[in-house]
């Protein structure tokens, strides 16, 4: 118990090489000091657990070091490697400015930077967590940041560089750490497990590191973490118990379920990951994702783009093959719309089940093909007294019995014109109506009164709300769209509006007749016209 050091600080890289992911950080930096041409300051910018401290530790110990190595690294043998790693050097200072952030302090720190060091050449001042100085310390530590004695070299650190201001940075060399990819973490991993005698899953290191979200620190106090828990054995089942994170089989198995259409399976199975203890909303993104992995997956060249493991990814390639790409594509778009209805909704179970349903049902994958509707009209019968009405534009040709048996006896064409009977909306009672030929029609076209009041932006913009005010108790979803974005007036009284997705393009064209004939009349002009811009 009194020995145990956690892994965090027990494999914590002494060297460049050892540094993990941030190949290209730590190149340039052996490059500088091999060429003598190390900065006077250093600024390591990135999030939590990426390396940035044990970087600025491994720089200010190789700089000291009298026998550095031809690939730039220090010998670890010297007296300044060895007083270092022992924690007694005097050219190395660490100051945690979360705690000394005054100005008091940073002139402490300026007087100790005029003594030259007593071993060595170079005497490095490392700064960690820089943006938590104070405006008033930022300002008495310019000068000496920007004029330095020739033996002082600074380093800088912070997860926060929006916060330092900009005289600071414009003194520095700036080094943007990477987060850590989680097939890098994996292999880390998989690293010290072999050295602690440690079984252990590629699928479940992969996990971690997914779990760390970057950081390597995290991924290195989950993994004790999960050695406690699981006494040596890490498998994928233990590691996603502990960390309470939704298996993969459960969106394998909800894709299949939605494939078969099977309903009651989908809610059932929907109400066992609630009792679980996870949200509706995580399952559902977590759902989206595996579509969108399931996407990936259909072309080996994105393939790469999965971030999870092998066996996994296997699983991937093997249901994408199962699933056409249309089914996969209007998937993830009703899924992307309930993430926008979910923080609106207030009864989330319910629209939760629906969505799932709408995933279930037929129209998904063939929602973009709905054949128009073909209408067989009756044939017009005018012998009798009563004569049937005929919804139809054309005027008919028929021929009468006795015409009929004329053309047969004697060869005679005899056709006769007769006028369909449409009905009028007005009355609601039928009336025989005059049939306009082409050119009459397009007379009566013509003299339409156009209207073309010009009107400004701000004046479309209050009958825009206004319409949108009107529709709000019944259509809440779109008067939220609505309102989302502004309609931008173009040329010829043409009005623009950015929507976000194909449901609000069905939703407002829906209402667009409606929206277009409130338009024109209250700004006066018929000639306005919607386009609709999905950003």
């Amino acid at each position: 118990m009194e020995d145990f050091i956690v892994s965090a600080r027990k494999y914590r890289p002494d060297s460049f090489n050892t540094v993990v992911g941030q190949s290209a950080i730590t190149s340039t930096l052996k490059n500088s000091i091999l060429s003598n041409q190390v900065a006077q300051a250093f600024l390591f910018c990135g999030p939590r657990g990426v390396g940035k401290t044990t970087c600025a530790r491994i720089l200010a110990k190789t700089i000291n070091c009298s026998k550095i190595t031809s690939s730039g690294e220090s010998c670890n043998n010297c007296e300044s490697c060895t007083s270092f790693d022992e924690g007694n050097s005097l050219n190395i200072f660490e100051l945690d400015a979360a705690s000394n952030n005054s100005v008091d302090d940073i002139r402490n720190l300026i007087n100790q930077v005029r003594i030259a060091p007593t071993i060595g050449t170079k005497k490095a001042y490392i700064i960690d967590e820089v943006h938590m100085l104070s405006k008033s310390a930022f300002n008495a530590f310019l000068k000496t940041l920007e004029e330095p004695p020739k033996h002082a070299v600074f380093i800088l650190a912070t997860t926060e560089k929006n916060k330092i201001l900009p005289t600071i940075l414009s003194r520095c060399q700036i080094f943007n750490f990477n987060r850590i990819t989680s097939e890098d973490i994996a292999q880390h991993l998989s690293i010290i497990a072999k050295k602690e005698n440690i079984t252990a899953e590629p699928d479940a290191l992969h996990i971690i590191g997914q779990k760390a979200d970057g950081g390597l620190r995290d991924a290195l106090s989950i993994f004790d973490q999960l050695v406690s828990f699981s006494g040596g054995q890490l498998t994928y089942e233990n590691v996603i118990k502990n960390l309470n994170i939704l298996d993969y089989d459960y969106y394998f198995q909800t894709t299949d379920l939605i494939k078969q259409k099977n309903l009651s399976g989908l809610l059932l199975l929907l109400n066992q990951i609630i009792e679980k203890g996870f949200e509706d909303l995580i399952f559902m993104n977590g759902l989206a994702s595996h579509f969108r992995n399931l996407l990936v997956s259909k072309d080996e060249s994105t393939l790469q783009l999965l971030d999870v493991g092998e066996n996994i990814k296997e699983k991937y390639k093997t249901q994408s093959k199962e699933n056409s790409l249309s089914f996969l594509i209007n998937g993830l778009e009703i899924l992307s719309n309930y993430d926008v209805q979910f923080k609106t909704s207030k009864n989330k179970r319910l629209l939760t089940e629906i969505t799932l349903m709408q995933l279930c049902s037929e129209e998904v994958s063939e929602s973009k093909k709905k054949k128009p509707r073909r209408i067989t009209l009756p044939i017009p019968k005018i012998w009798g007294k009563k004569k049937s009405t005929v919804y139809s534009s054309e005027v008919k040709k028929t021929k009468t019995p006795i015409a009929t048996r004329l053309e047969k006896e004697n060869g005679i064409p005899t056709t006769r014109k007769i006028n369909v009977v449409t009905k009028e909306k007005s009355t609601g009672n039928l009336s025989i109506k005059k049939l306009l030929n082409p050119t009459q029609k397009k007379k009566e076209e013509n003299n339409l009164e156009v209207k073309t009041t010009p009107f400004s932006q701000e004046e479309l913009i209050d009958k825009w709300r206004k319409f949108a005010y009107s529709v709000k108790m019944k259509d809440l979803d779109l008067y939220s769209t609505l309102n989302a974005n502004p309609p931008i007036l173009k040329d010829n009284y043409r009005i623009e509006l950015s929507i976000y997705n194909a449901a609000q393009e069905t939703d407002i064209n829906n209402k667009k007749p409606e929206l277009l004939g409130y338009l024109r009349k209250q700004l006066n002009n018929t000639l306005v016209d919607l386009d609709l811009v999905i950003n």
